[in-house]
Order: structure tokens, then C-alpha cells, then sequence
């Protein structure tokens, strides 16, 4: 068999009504048990067995590909996706103009879209459905929406079988598993002493992106030179995530957001990722990392989590002024200094509307922040950033321009106080192995851990002062190495 071979699989093939040029049609049992599709180098495969159930037939096809090392169609990870009802809630909320443009004409109140290889065969839900694609990457798929007080809402989406194909839309579905087919793919465009091809997530739109476009520049230059092929994506380019084999996130993070979709989904396709979800999950949650600094005795300021019914514990713990955190605040952002009891009653209010837990911790003021950035358990660069002026805060959110931030000072990790940097360190490695920003006071000669952040900020001109082009290096080279050792 050649390499480049295409293969559909179905549970039996002597049903199998879809004829398509050029593509063998093979049975699921076959494709599990002969080991001549083992050996296969990267066929694209695409998965129509009827059932995607956990442990059925069709999802042990998906299984094996991944393992197999073969771009299928849908992976595993799509299949389990589509399984979550919080997923499915994300992808309708992240769509939901789409939906309403595309729905708005419709008299009923309940519709259905087929989706195949993310088109329709009407034109008008063409970006509909691209979009849906990019959701859940799967040949065949259908959603569902209903209209609810005139507002369209995405039900559900499931992954459907050839079967359930209508006789009349078969040469469309023909059609457009040939124009799959024959798109391009990265992974088969390796040259120039390419070795792998690096995604680098951003956003345009990102208000407080953690690197600004010279950095972003840096780090291409640095993946050439490392032998991978760079390539920015965006929160468009969700369904060709499988087409590389790594993911660089330059976006801000969160939970509830796709950044953190992209670094799921990388993962289960077995990408390198930096940040992988796990780090997202811990670093993200500021009550999770208060708890979990504060269990392993890593120095924190005093701290407490609280609830709407036990907020009058914070006077008597930690007292006026006191820093109150909304958990997923970022940039400073949902972070807010309270100096009496009055100001932190009105406060309140506020701060509860999306979360049922708040961290108070005290105020503990410095003149500067350190920042150590910590890269596969070891610290990578060393910073001080300054709290903007007159403020008490690093960021200014409300002022502009060169009020609005504080300066910043690099320094050589061994210049900087070793404490410091130990301190950082360990914290860090509570997270994983990644990239990491931790931030420290030091009081007194005593560091206090204040937060450890993934997708830690790395612009041209503050971060990279000391390093240049080696950090930028460093960082390009930890993925190298991470691909070249990982599980085959």
C-alpha cells in the first residue's frame, strides 16, 4: 500500500452506497485487526462507522489511528467533546451570532443542519457550518437548534453514519470528501530541514496579548532555526489543530474560553503544548492556587477563601487594607485594594455576580513585583516589575498610556536573589513542566509567592533585556526536545 493511501472505514464495507475515486473502503474489523494498516505512514482516515459510543467499534478505529500515528477523522478527542454538555454549551455561546444570522429567516421553531466536511448542500449555511467543523472536526454531523423566546439556541451536535446520508445528497457528500482529500497539509510539506510544525495561537483581538509582535517575530525566527515550521493560527483554525505537532499559546488564557478548547484538544491529539490544560486549570484559578501553595507550606501572604455567607471572616483574619481577587482575574484585572469595611461591603456585590468563592489576602505593599519565568523546572529569566505610578499595582487599568503600566528591570537569574528564584521555582513546579511566571514579594528577606501564571507576558524590549534571541531560543529548543522524547 502507499503511503499516501486514503481509507475510509465503515463496519462493512458490502453496504457501503458512497463511492469515492481514489479512496479504499475498508472494514472496521480489518482496519483494528491487519497489520497492514498499522504500518501505514499518516494515511488520512476517516472514521464513518455507525456507533461512536464509548468502547464501540468506532471509537476503538479512532483509538488505534490516534495511536497509530494516522490523521482520522473524527480523533477521539472530537468524540469525547462531543459528549460534554459544557463543551456544547462554549462552541453555541462562541457561535452564536452565526447562529442567529444564518437561523433568522426560518418560520418552525426547530431545526436541524447536516453538516459534511463542513458544508451544506445550501450555500447560505455555508459559514454555519464551517464553523461547526472547526468545532468538532468529523466528516458527517448533524445539529440541532431550537428557538426559544426568538433566540436560537445549538441543542446538540452528533457525529451521524453514511446510513443516515439521504439518497439525494450523495454526490454532494461525494464531492466534498474529494475536496477533503485533496487539501494540503502541513504535516505533508516538510522541507528546508523541517523537522515539525509549530501552531502559534494569537488574537488580534486580545486586549492584553502576552506577546507583542516583535517577540512574536523572535520566537518564528527561533523555531527556524530549531528546524520547525511556524505558523500563527486564531480562534478560527480550531478544526486543523491534528495538522501540527505542537501549540504555542500567545493568547490570554482561561477556562471558559477556546483558548483553553485549543490546549485540550492539542493534547489529546498528542501535541506538545505550552499551555497545556492542566497548567491553564491550575494557574487560572486563584483559589485553587492559594489552596495549593498554602498545602505544600509555600509562603503566600495571609490568605482567605470566602463566600457571600462567610465574608465578615475576612475582617477578623486578615483585616483593612486587604486585596480581594475574583479567581480567574488576570492583568490585575478583578483585583481590586478595599481599605475599610464600608468599601469592602459595596464591593462585594460586584465581585460575586460570576463566582461563588473570593480570595482576600493581605496587602502586603513593595515597590516591585519579581518575576521569575520558570521553564521546564528551571528558571529561565529573572524581572522586576515596578508598580505603575502612583499606584499600588504593576497595571493601571484606569489610566492610559505610559501611566498605566509600571517600568520593568531584567536582570541575570544569578544576579537575581537566590531565595527569590528557589522560591519561584518550587512553586512552579506544583504546576507541571511548561512555561511559567511566577510572582514574588520580597518582604523583609522573606519571598512571598503572590501568583504562579501560565502564558506568562514575553515582549521584545523587557523580558528578553538580558537573554536577546536565547530566550526566544530556549524556548523553541524545550519544545524540540519535548517532541524528539515523546511516546511514540
Amino acid at each position: 500500500m502507499p503511503e499516501s493511501t486514503r481509507l475510509i472505514v465503515v463496519d462493512n464495507p458490502a453496504r457501503w452506497r458512497l463511492h469515492v475515486p481514489a479512496v479504499e473502503v475498508v472494514a472496521a474489523r480489518t482496519y483494528m485487526a491487519d497489520p497492514r494498516y498499522a504500518a501505514l505512514s499518516k494515511p488520512k482516515v476517516f472514521n464513518l462507522c455507525r456507533s461512536f459510543r464509548y468502547q464501540s467499534t468506532g471509537y476503538y478505529v479512532s483509538l488505534l489511528a490516534s495511536a497509530r500515528g494516522h490523521r482520522v477523522l473524527p480523533s477521539v478527542a472530537t468524540i469525547q467533546d462531543l459528549r460534554l454538555t459544557s463543551m456544547m454549551r462554549l462552541a453555541g455561546e462562541e457561535l452564536q451570532e452565526m447562529i442567529d444570522i444564518a437561523l433568522r429567516p426560518l418560520k418552525s421553531d426547530r431545526f436541524e443542519l447536516s453538516v459534511y466536511f463542513g458544508r451544506n448542500m445550501a450555500a447560505r449555511y455555508d459559514q454555519l457550518s464551517a464553523a461547526l467543523f472547526d468545532a468538532y472536526p468529523a466528516p458527517l454531523l448533524r445539529a440541532s437548534f431550537l428557538r426559544r423566546d426568538d433566540i436560537w439556541e445549538l441543542t446538540g451536535v452528533r457525529l451521524i453514519g453514511a446510513h443516515e446520508v439521504p439518497e439525494s445528497h450523495h454526490a454532494f457528500v461525494i464531492e466534498q470528501t474529494q475536496r477533503y482529500f485533496e487539501r494540503s497539509s502541513p504535516r505533508r510539506r516538510k522541507s528546508n530541514g523541517h523537522r515539525y510544525d509549530i501552531a502559534i495561537l494569537i488574537n488580534p483581538q486580545d486586549a492584553t496579548p502576552p506577546s507583542n509582535e516583535k517577540a512574536l517575530a523572535a520566537f518564528e525566527e527561533a523555531a527556524e532555526h530549531m528546524g520547525m515550521r511556524p505558523q500563527r493560527i486564531g480562534p478560527q483554525d480550531y478544526g486543523r489543530i491534528a495538522e501540527y505537532d505542537a501549540l504555542f499559546l500567545r493568547e490570554t488564557t482561561a477556562v471558559d474560553h477556546h483558548t483553553f478548547r485549543f490546549a485540550r484538544r492539542a493534547a489529546a491529539e498528542g501535541l506538545i503544548v505550552i499551555d497545556d490544560p492542566l497548567s491553564i486549570l491550575r494557574c487560572t484559578n486563584k483559589v485553587f492556587l492559594a489552596e495549593l501553595l498554602q498545602r505544600h507550606r509555600i509562603t503566600v501572604p495571609r490568605s482567605v477563601i470566602f463566600s457571600r455567607e462567610n465574608a465578615d471572616t475576612v475582617a477578623v483574619q486578615i483585616g483593612f487594607p486587604c486585596v480581594v481577587k475574583v479567581p480567574d482575574s488576570s492583568f490585575s484585572m478583578g483585583v481590586r485594594k478595599l481599605d475599610s469595611p464600608e468599601t469592602f461591603d459595596q464591593a462585594l456585590e460586584q465581585m460575586f455576580e460570576d463566582t461563588d468563592l473570593l480570595l482576600a489576602q493581605e496587602f502586603v505593599p513593595t515597590d516591585y513585583d519579581w518575576r521569575i519565568g520558570v521553564l521546564g523546572g528551571q528558571p529561565l529569566y529573572a524581572a522586576k516589575y515596578f508598580m505603575a505610578r502612583s499606584h499600588w499595582q504593576i497595571y493601571n487599568h484606569s489610566k492610559q498610556g505610559d501611566d498605566a503600566t509600571g517600568n520593568a528591570e531584567t536582570v541575570p537569574v544569578h544576579s537575581a536573589p537566590q531565595r527569590i528564584v528557589k522560591a519561584a521555582v518550587r512553586a512552579a513546579s506544583l504546576m507541571g513542566e511548561g512555561l511559567y511566571g511566577v510572582d514574588v514579594k520580597d518582604v523583609n528577606g522573606k519571598p512571598y509567592i503572590i501568583e504562579v501564571n501560565d502564558n506568562p507576558s514575553i515582549d521584545a524590549g523587557v523580558e528578553d533585556q538580558v537573554l536577546g534571541p536565547q530566550l526566544y531560543l530556549s524556548i523553541m529548543r524545550h519544545f524540540v526536545h519535548q517532541l524528539d522524547y515523546r511516546p511514540r
